[in-house]
């Protein structure tokens, strides 16, 4: 069987751990050379060791335009152009909205949406046609959640920040996609895969019946950067076991719940 990514570079930032690590793996597996690119340099070099080859890695910021432009030009100089880009980083700092720091909302926006945005501006200053840009969003990009504020509202801009540059980059043949994600198993997630209660209203409200794993967005991943998906683009890909037709837990609930159990 050919591999699917054969002779392609691929920078998959986010690439140390989670949802990020299970795509560079497997674009690696199906041909690419991946460059491991993360806020954490040190991991990102103990993965970049672990895939072997032509890997190599990169610590970049999202939310730093510098950090963003230089790794994408050393990339083009060090392998030719960019062929595929994965964008999986980003953080979650939750809290109502009337107590909110606007700090913590700030923050959220510079690393799911600014640094999305930075990261298409770079990537494609460095691709030529037949090029693959795709983000990670997620479910909550299109349903709300309470304490979520700041993340909802940069996930929704994501997807259309996504549609925008479909259309500008397509006439270069350039496909810009996303997906958006239910609850995977990551170690961003433990908290909530953790809480008993939280773990059944998800299961609950997903009509697959199971969280999802780093590897069933990773294929999606694969497909989206490769030949295969040569038609598709501005798309939004939901993988999340159906969550999106339900509703979201009640997240901020169960954790107030949690704090009035007396501790044993």
């Amino acid at each position: 069987m050919t591999a699917r990514v054969a002779d392609k570079t691929a920078v998959v930032i986010g690439g140390a751990s989670g949802i990020g690590w299970a795509s560079a793996e497997l674009l690696a597996k199906e041909g690419a050379t991946v460059v491991i690119a993360d806020i954490d340099a040190d991991k990102a070099g103990d993965r970049a060791h672990e895939l072997g080859g032509r890997a190599r890695s990169r610590r970049v910021d999202v939310s730093d335009e510098e950090s963003v432009r230089a790794l994408f030009e050393d990339t083009a100089n060090e392998v030719g152009s960019v062929d595929i880009t994965l964008n999986c980083a980003g953080v979650n700092l939750p809290g109502l909205i009337t107590e909110l720091d606007a700090g913590s909302w700030q923050r959220t926006i510079d690393l799911c949406l600014t640094g999305a945005f930075l990261v298409m501006k770079h990537s494609a200053r460095t691709m030529a046609t037949g090029a693959a840009i795709t983000s990670i969003a997620s479910l909550n990009a299109r349903q709300p959640a309470a304490g979520f504020a700041g993340y909802c509202a940069a996930k929704a801009g994501l997807t259309m920040l996504t549609q925008v540059a479909a259309l500008e980059l397509g006439a270069r043949g350039i496909r810009v996609n996303a997906i958006s994600p239910g609850l995977v198993e990551t170690p961003l997630v433990q908290g909530l895969t953790s809480h008993p209660a939280i773990q059944t209203e998800f299961t609950d409200n997903t009509p697959l019946g199971r969280n999802g794993l780093p590897a069933d967005i990773a294929e999606a991943v694969l497909y989206l950067s490769s030949d295969s998906a040569s038609w598709v683009t501005g798309e939004i890909l939901d993988i999340n076991g159906g969550a999106h037709l339900r509703r979201y837990p009640d997240l901020m609930r169960h954790l107030a719940d949690a704090s009035d159990q007396p501790s044993h």
